[in-house]
């Protein structure tokens, strides 16, 4: 990029000596200010959509096989809520307990750079409202379905081995189909509204990591562990527990499909690309299109 378009993109404080550090602070404390500052929501948005670009830029199997693993991670989420579930009396404050154990697949995913679908809402999204050519069009779907195809996969290969009780017990198994049997699936369109948030927080952390600086982990934890709390329909996690039941016998794969899997993949896109994804390119947008 040019010094030019550095200076487009993210120093829009050049021109407006009211916006520039006050002349009394030293060099070193200007440095400061300027490392404060350098958050901008233009910046932020620069950051994330160069992450989009190198996304879209991935070969398809490349793609896959990232997908699969994040797929494979994310399913300790489940196992690691029921562990602890294992652990806990049947009280109305476990859930504030074994919740806990939800975040545990997202921070391996995340900080792992692992592609996990609902990332991409909003990563992968930027370059495309930046630039809505058809081929950029082309490559965002290329890279969901990868990617979501791969997730899938990850799950399901876990969920069949935890349902076969070959990666758990028999007792383990039990205790996860009475803490998932309990979670009555919803009607689609319910699935879907529940979805809709979950998708808008993914995309908040990827939009946030970039500023956490050093905060990652607990950026990553408080807001999956808000997914937890809301009941809210995360298409990934949400796929390793209805997989599981119906590997188990206890729904139909229509019922996961149906009820679950799809209204829940609708939500997160919804909630991800049409809701923050276009508000924070929106944002960036109307901050580049008021300056004078």
């Amino acid at each position: 990029m040019q010094d030019s378009e550095m200076a487009e993109t993210g120093s829009e404080k050049i021109d407006d000596p009211e916006r520039q550090p006050n002349d009394d602070l030293d060099a070193t404390e200007v440095r400061d200010v300027e490392d404060r500052r350098a958050s901008s929501s233009r910046i932020v948005h620069e950051v994330v959509r160069l992450q989009g670009e190198e996304e879209l830029a991935r070969p398809a199997l490349a793609l896959i096989l990232s997908g699969t693993a994040a797929g494979l991670a994310m399913t300790l989420s489940l196992m690691c809520e029921l562990f602890l579930r294992s652990h806990l009396p049947d009280t109305a404050w476990a859930p504030l307990v074994y919740f806990l154990g939800y975040p545990v697949g997202y921070l391996i995913v995340i900080l792992g750079r692992m592609q996990l679908f609902t990332e991409s809402t909003v990563t992968a999204v930027l370059p495309v409202a930046t630039k809505p050519t058809g081929q950029n069009i082309g490559r965002l779907m290329r890279l969901w379905l990868c990617v979501i195809v791969g997730n899938l996969v990850g799950v399901t290969l876990v969920s069949a081995l935890m349902a076969g009780e070959i990666i758990i017990t028999h007792e383990q198994r039990l205790i996860a189909l009475d803490l998932l049997g309990k979670l009555e699936l919803q009607p689609w369109h319910r699935t879907l509204t529940l979805a809709i948030p979950a998708g808008f927080i993914m995309a908040a952390i990827a939009w946030v990591l970039p500023s956490a600086k050093g905060s990652e982990f607990w950026v990553i934890f408080t807001l999956t562990y808000v997914i937890a709390l809301g009941g809210f329909a995360h298409v990934v996690t949400g796929s390793s527990q209805v997989t599981f039941l119906w590997l188990s016998g206890s729904i139909s794969m229509a019922e996961s499909w149906l009820a679950f899997t799809l209204p829940a993949l609708l939500g997160n896109i919804i909630g991800g690309s049409g809701l923050f994804a276009v508000l924070a390119h929106g944002q960036m947008r109307s901050d580049t299109s008021g300056e004078t």
